[in-house]
């Protein structure tokens, strides 16, 4: 059962404004189905979006921000839970631990870095939670096209395709949560 998503994403304000807009699909769906949002504890961005679209629509926010962060992204404090930790790896055992189920948005180095960690931890069988792409405009379809060089050159497995979905859209998103949910 889903009941936890974190949510990895760009912190920038500087995003299309198609991304803003999945992102708040996405955090008012996941209050509307009373699944709790944890994300990296910012205020800005498609973070801060869909943070705000969450409590804006009575759900649950849990934020972990690392304290040299904390000033320096503005910490989102207007959220139902804020955690300050000292460092990036006890934010990512945090976002990891406290989901039960990952859904990318677009971003950049940040968003790349979490989400390769988390499929290497699926490969590695450490975690067999969901993990969910939005592939707004066609955002990750270069990412999709690397992973599928690496495979025909037999770095990864070609089951390597089991370890996430990718979704168009933030509903397509919200309906795989439901089919999921309602196994």
């Amino acid at each position: 059962m889903i009941g936890s998503v974190t949510v990895y994403c760009s912190s920038s304000s500087k995003a299309p404004a198609a991304y803003f807009e999945e992102a708040t699909i996405l955090g008012t769906g996941l209050a509307e189905r009373n699944i709790g949002l944890v994300f990296g504890g910012g205020h800005a961005g498609l973070m801060g979006q869909t943070a705000d679209a969450v409590m804006t629509a009575g759900g649950s926010v849990r934020g972990i921000i690392p304290r040299f962060l904390e000033e320096r992204e503005v910490a989102h404090y207007g959220i139902t839970e804020l955690h300050v930790v000292e460092t990036m790896h006890e934010r990512k055992m945090m976002l990891t631990d406290w989901a039960d189920a990952f859904v990318i948005l677009p971003g950049g180095f940040g968003t790349l870095d979490e989400l390769m960690e988390i499929l290497t931890w699926k490969h590695l069988g450490h975690h067999s939670k969901p993990i969910i792409l939005l592939n707004t405009n066609g955002f990750w379809e270069q990412l999709l096209l690397f992973f599928e060089r690496i495979a025909a050159e037999g770095m990864v497995g070609a089951d390597y395709r089991a370890y996430f979905q990718v979704c168009r859209n933030a509903e397509e998103i919200l309906g795989l949560i439901d089919t999921l949910n309602a196994r």
